[in-house]
This record gives C-alpha cells, structure tokens and sequence, in this order.
C-alpha cells in the first residue's frame, strides 16, 4: 500500500472514531438504560472496536509518531459535529486552532523520516 493510501486510511478511521463523540453524547442524553441509551451506547463501543482494528493496520504501515501527530484532527471533527449535530457555535479561535492543528500535521506528515 502506498503512503498516501494509508494517510486517506488513517483519516477516514479518524474521522469514523470522531463519530464516537456523536453516540456518546446522544447516549449522554438518554434515560439511563432505555432502549436508546443501549442503542447509543452500544453504538459507541462498535465504533471504538472498529477503529481500534484499523488503527492496528495503520501502524504497521507508519511510525507511530507520525500517526500520533495526525490525531488532533479528531478535534477539528469534533468542532464540526458538535456544530452539525447540537447546534454549538464555532468561533474565530476554534477556527484558528484548527488552521493550527493542521499546519502542524503538514509539517510533521512533510518533514523527511
């Protein structure tokens, strides 16, 4: 597999395991134990075990620092599906860390090994 196959891998399980925030919440807001409780929280635990396998994958095929640096984007996923899903603002200095967050990732995923 090639380098930037498994870069396109390593986000997209990242983005999938950013959707653990989106159940979790929703859980979060369910009656303890009701039916959407459980659906909810059980939907976080296939998500985590999913990802769990593919993060597994993706490190064979990448240092672990470099796969390590790439995580914080998970907080800029959060940023969106809290807007999307809850309705919470985004402000310049959420915007601002992300520009961040991603300028580090550059540098990092850019610099020679």
């Amino acid at each position: 597999m090639g380098k930037l196959q498994i870069f396109i891998i390593l986000h997209l399980s990242l983005f999938f395991s950013s959707l653990s925030g989106v159940a979790s919440k929703m859980a979060a807001k369910s009656s303890f134990l009701s039916w959407e409780f459980i659906l909810y929280y059980g939907l976080v635990l296939f998500i985590m075990f999913a990802y769990a396998l593919i993060w597994q994958q993706v490190l064979k095929h990448v240092p672990l620092t470099l796969a390590y640096a790439n995580k914080p984007v998970s907080l800029v996923w959060g940023m969106v599906w809290g807007a999307i899903f809850f309705g919470e603002g985004i402000r310049f200095s959420m915007i601002l860390g992300a520009l961040i967050i991603f300028a580090g990732i550059c540098l990092v995923v850019t610099s020679d090994e």
